[in-house]
């Protein structure tokens, strides 16, 4: 199901066309979040507990709280949420760090570990399947112009 994008100012960059382009890559954002948010929640999940799987998923010898706050840029409170139920549903253990028994230390369970893996494997194939209308050499170019960005973005001077 294909559907027009109502563009301001027929699409074009115009005057203030920082803005603009900033505008477009929010509007793409919202979308993609918008679009992974519903094929996550027809699997029973959302996108922070999805985000807190996958930061799970890449450290083998799990997380403290405190560790994955940071990897996901949210507060203590926020994670320790989202863990508490991932755990009631078995997916998370919680245990007392080894080195440290105040801290507790996030793993997934093995079951945890495959239900990612399915839902992984949906949110890359529906990734996948936004993009493919986009064709391949403007992927390339597309990462290395916001690769540029990026580096804009961190070394840009605030305006006084």
């Amino acid at each position: 199901m294909s559907r027009a994008v109502a563009e301001k100012h027929d699409g074009a960059l115009g005057d203030h066309a920082n803005v603009r382009l900033w505008l477009r890559l929010l509007s793409c954002t919202m979308a993609i979040e918008k679009s992974a948010q519903r094929v996550l929640g027809e699997r029973g999940t959302t996108l922070p507990r999805f985000d807190v799987m996958a930061a799970l998923e890449r450290a083998d010898d799990g997380l403290t709280m405190g560790e994955l706050s940071q990897a996901l840029l949210v507060s203590n409170g926020n994670v320790t949420q989202l863990v508490q139920k991932l755990a009631a549903d078995e997916l998370v253990q919680v245990t007392p760090d080894p080195r440290d028994r105040r801290v507790s230390r996030v793993r997934l369970t093995q079951a945890g570990r495959m239900h990612f893996a399915d839902l992984a494997t949906a949110h890359h194939d529906h990734i996948d399947a936004l993009f493919a209308a986009l064709p391949g050499a403007d992927h390339a170019r597309l990462y290395a112009a916001l690769g540029a960005l990026k580096t804009s973005i961190a070394t840009a001077k605030e305006p006084a």
